[in-house]
């Protein structure tokens, strides 16, 4: 992996976990950004999520994926670089499975 790719995906990392910490209020549920898998070329970004409880995995994932275009553009104001990767929420089972 590039050493462009990993500055890139550190950045999307502290970014995307700040606008969870800030922006969604999930109660009574631990969601925790582990890390962001950005492809070579820069076009998606695969932000993986960890879930406590775990039986709210899947409802996290959608209220993200559902939201994601808000998300989205406040990366795209925080950040200056082009292109900014699409984001895309997908469960963490590294996590799980320890």
């Amino acid at each position: 992996m590039s050493n462009r790719i990993e500055k890139v995906n550190s950045l999307l990392e502290h970014e995307i976990s700040k606008i969870l910490s800030e922006d969604f209020g999930f109660t009574g549920t631990l969601v925790t950004l582990t890390h962001v898998d950005a492809t070579a070329n820069l076009i998606e970004a695969r932000a993986y999520i960890s879930v406590f409880p775990e039986e709210k995995t899947e409802h996290v994932i959608k209220v993200l994926n559902k939201d994601v275009y808000n998300v989205q553009q406040k990366v795209n104001k925080l950040l200056n670089m082009r292109p900014i990767p699409k984001i895309i929420f997908c469960k963490d089972t590294v996590v799980a499975e320890a």
